[in-house]
């Protein structure tokens, strides 16, 4: 790794879609850091993309806690003296609950916890590693959402109701909007993507496609050209072929 390679931060990459898009960062040159909450996958994760001779290298952090996020940047701040890129990936979906059909019977409990993990998580790990951002004056943000959470579609669109995943992923999206806006002219540029119904853990085996698919947008905003894209809302590339806005 020299000065010049860019450092990224993937939350929740030791499996699923964060691990997708740390193998896609890492085979065009970017220094990966592996993050999960358990160490044991995290270090798996990790010893399988060095197999491939990628670049990566792994911390423990649970970004619902204050402590790890805080023991996470300090080690940063130690290892690398910057931070170029976050993919917030990491995040809950308890839609497989019954009681997740309807705003009738969703329990306010899993609805805390979910808004927790999939909102103030983002925004805690956003407000610790964007200082390590600005040191080059350098960053790219990107938030993993849904386009369950579109505001312009949700009354007609076919999706289950899910409302605890639903309202989190609407925080996600506010939360990119009103971020991006606070970083005009700071060149981070912050913006949301919707990877899709894919296979993973949390996806299921009969969605139609696979992580690296839903990999592809995330890497495309990780990488923007400076002046690029800034508090934009994007479709995975594989239903349009490129990279295409949504409507919030």
């Amino acid at each position: 790794m020299t000065h010049q390679t860019r450092i990224a931060v993937v939350t929740g990459s030791n499996r699923g879609l964060g691990y997708a898009i740390s193998r896609k960062l890492s085979q065009i040159g970017i220094h990966v850091v592996l993050t999960s909450r358990n160490e044991t996958d995290g270090l798996a994760a990790k010893q399988q993309l060095s197999s491939e001779g990628l670049d990566v290298s792994y911390h423990p952090l649970d970004v619902t806690s204050n402590t790890s996020v805080a023991e996470f940047t300090h080690w940063l701040q130690q290892t690398y003296g910057r931070v170029d890129i976050l993919v917030n990936n990491a995040g809950i979906n308890p839609t497989v609950k019954p009681e997740e059909s309807s705003l009738l019977t969703v329990e306010l409990e899993t609805m805390q916890t979910t808004f927790d993990t999939n909102v103030l998580a983002v925004l805690r790990i956003s407000q610790a590693l964007i200082p390590l951002m600005k040191v080059n004056n350098y960053g790219r943000i990107v938030n993993v959402s849904t386009e369950m959470a579109s505001l312009s579609t949700i009354s007609d669109d076919y999706y289950p109701l899910a409302p605890s995943y639903r309202i989190s992923k609407i925080g996600v999206n506010g939360l990119t909007a009103l971020l991006a806006k606070e970083l005009q002219g700071d060149n981070i540029l912050v913006n949301a993507y919707s990877p899709g119904w894919m296979k993973t853990e949390m996806g299921g085996e009969n969605a139609p496609f696979t992580a690296e698919e839903g990999a592809e947008t995330a890497v495309y905003l990780a990488t923007l050209p400076d002046g690029g894209a800034q508090g934009q809302f994007f479709a995975e590339m594989r239903k349009f072929g490129g990279p295409i806005q949504l409507q919030w």
